[in-house]
């Protein structure tokens, strides 16, 4: 019997949905299911089509955190073929960021230890009120590692400190409040607000929306100085694309 697909995708009007589909084990992330969100981000940034990805889970929760029984398993593995399979994940992570187009997570239910970090290296996250975020990794006697890069600079060092070392689960208005959600709305109104929000992003101009997210996380460890300078750069491109020049013609009636 072929194994089930751990994860969905599908494509509508510019939003690919991509749907992490393990709901009996909370949508764990195993090896399998790494893989193929990083094969659904390559077909996400190679299609025109694509205009917005947006990341889900099946069932309850939006992610458990790593699968238990893989991670138990890599106890009897070398350092270099756990660093390797850690690598993978972090990858995942900056392949998020690097994506020229908007990424965004909709949050149901538990979103915990690497379930978290997911959530975190999207662009957007919207949630729902009954929703609950945290890195407890600590309380397995197990470090939060690949996602702290994106942690401290989402809600800063003590902040982030207090996350990992403490292992606290957020509530959605709490994480919300810390920079790490950027809305929060009634559960009964997530699928409703978040197809609003991908809808929004995806008629804006794709230049535009790439240029902003790239314009966003370079500004990371630079001068005020220099972040300007990069802004006049971006500002200069900006003005050179076709998206650019058709809105102002149409705005000026031309």
């Amino acid at each position: 019997m072929t194994a089930k697909a751990p994860l969905r995708s599908a494509l509508q009007d510019g939003v690919l949905t991509l749907t992490l589909d393990r709901p009996d084990k909370r949508n764990a992330l195993n090896a399998a299911l790494v893989d193929a969100l990083h094969a659904a981000l390559e077909r996400a940034d190679l299609d025109a089509e694509v205009r917005v990805v947006v990341l889900r889970g099946a069932g309850r929760d939006f992610c458990a955190g790593a699968d238990l029984e893989e991670l138990l398993a890599s106890a009897e593995l070398t350092l270099a073929e756990n660093e390797a399979t850690a690598r993978r994940l972090g990858a995942l992570f900056s392949r998020m960021r690097a994506l020229p187009k908007p990424v965004v997570a909709v949050v149901q239910g538990r979103a915990l230890a690497g379930g978290a970090g997911l959530v975190t290296a999207c662009d957007l996250a919207i949630a729902g009120d009954g929703a609950q975020l945290g890195y407890p990794e600590i309380q397995r006697g197990f470090v939060p590692a690949m996602v702290m890069a994106l942690l401290r600079r989402c809600v800063g060092e003590k902040v982030a400190l207090d996350l990992a070392l403490t292992g606290r689960v957020l509530t959605a208005s709490e994480a919300r409040s810390l920079g790490l959600l950027a809305r929060v709305v009634p559960e009964a109104d997530l699928d409703r607000e978040a197809s609003a929000l991908a809808t929004t992003l995806a008629s804006a101009s794709p230049s535009a929306v790439a240029l902003i997210k790239q314009l966003l996380y370079q500004l990371d460890g630079r001068s005020v100085e220099e972040g300007i300078a990069l802004g006049a750069r971006i500002n200069a491109l900006a003005r050179e694309t076709p998206d650019f020049r058709a809105a102002i013609a149409r705005f000026l009636g031309k």
